[in-house]
């Protein structure tokens, strides 16, 4: 771990370039230092892998973006449970967690592999879990959700300290049963990237005219 806390200070923090061009919108990584791997992007922060460490995902807030300490305190009520990640390390702009591996819902529906009602229960079990810990689950959806043969896991947990409630993961599981299901018993198939975005603009306008 000392190793890989060296090379994030001073390899990854100097060289990666990120920006919060919108608060809306996912922040923009605009350079990667070799050997780095970015597994992905959210709201606030940037996730990358070393490849000589790959049991660990490096977490990195962008500039003016919020919520670290929230997140650490988050990872700290959880503890340990199989849907979640781990902390095992928090720097000034950075934490170091176990890397899940697996498929986010979004990226299933795009490539076309089925999501298993097991992993919809793993879900609403790890919300439990999380529920019972104190917390208040918040913008879970299908980009915040993975499947790993099978069995659901919960990628990003940096509001569970909101305490407004959110609707997002109710909305995705009727969309689950009412839609998903039916269709995809009968034909699976990629759907285009420009589909499941129009499909997550509008249901953000629609969220926002409900509110």
């Amino acid at each position: 771990m000392e190793k890989l806390l060296k090379m994030i200070t001073e390899e990854l923090l100097k060289h990666l370039v990120l920006e919060s061009v919108h608060p809306e919108d996912p922040i923009e990584v605009r350079n990667v230092p070799e050997p780095w791997v970015l597994l992905g992007s959210g709201n606030y922060a940037a996730v990358l892998c070393h490849p000589d460490y790959d049991k660990y995902a490096v977490k990195i807030y962008a500039p003016g973006r919020p919520g670290l300490a929230e997140e650490v305190e988050v990872y700290r009520r959880l503890g340990t449970h199989p849907a979640y990640a781990e902390l095992y390390h928090a720097g000034p702009d950075f934490l170091v967690l176990k890397r899940l591996r697996g498929v986010t819902f979004y990226d299933c529906m795009k490539r076309g592999i089925p999501i298993t009602d097991q992993a919809i229960r793993d879900i609403d079990e790890a919300l439990k879990y999380a529920t019972s810990r104190g917390l208040h689950p918040h913008d879970v959806h299908a980009k915040n959700v993975m499947t790993q043969d099978g069995r659901g896991l919960i990628v990003d947990v940096s509001d569970f300290l909101k305490q407004e409630d959110c609707t997002m993961w109710d909305d995705f599981k009727k969309a689950y049963t009412r839609l998903y299901r039916p269709i995809a018993s009968l034909w699976l198939f990629p759907v285009p990237r420009p589909v499941l975005e129009m499909v997550r603009k509008g249901y953000r306008l629609w969220r926002r005219r409900q509110s």
